[in-house]
């Protein structure tokens, strides 16, 4: 997957009759500028956006992560929380995959080469083209279970995965709003 630039969406959307809007290259620099390992929901792109001075509705970045999960530009993920979370989906040696506590929501990326070579020749047999390759393992922390799991409340969280949590992605001023 190339790395994606406005240029390189514009020209894209194009050839597909579409445009590329504002808030489009705006979501698109936010993904470009989240460090490695973070993920955005929709939501949580949508808050990051409001609070920078970005007035972009959630239904517009609702249709533009789908739009470009579709254009293979960001990975869609399925996450513990119950909503899906967004990545840029860029080329890399080792395609990463997830580890998601399902009590406390921490996510832990890690590399298997032999994953995507699975997948590689499972297309290559049916003749179809790779868009994404992407392992989740659903688990429980240490630290849930220590602590009692299943018998925790809901909305308990373990330190690491509070530790963990994202600081806001810097959004350039000049970008459209």
């Amino acid at each position: 997957m190339p790395a994606y630039t406005a240029s390189a969406l514009k020209a894209e959307l194009n050839d597909k009759g579409w445009r590329l809007t504002p808030q489009r290259e705006t979501i698109l620099h936010v993904f470009q500028n989240l460090p490695q390992g973070n993920h955005l929901s929709a939501e949580d792109l949508h808050y990051q956006l409001k609070t920078s001075g970005h007035a972009i509705s959630l239904s517009t970045i609702y249709r533009t992560v789908k739009l470009m999960s579709r254009m293979g530009i960001l990975r869609e993920l399925e996450l513990a929380e119950g909503h899906k979370h967004y990545e840029l989906n860029t080329v890399s040696p080792h395609h990463h995959h997830h580890m998601v506590c399902v009590q406390c929501n921490r996510t832990t990326e890690f590399d298997n080469d032999s994953i995507l070579k699975q997948c590689l020749k499972q297309i290559e047999k049916s003749g179809l083209q790779l868009i994404d390759c992407q392992l989740t393992i659903y688990t429980i922390c240490p630290e849930a279970l220590r602590r009692g799991y299943p018998g925790l409340p809901e909305n308990w969280m373990c330190n690491n995965a509070i530790a963990q949590s994202q600081p806001p992605v810097q959004i350039s001023p000049g970008l459209s709003q």
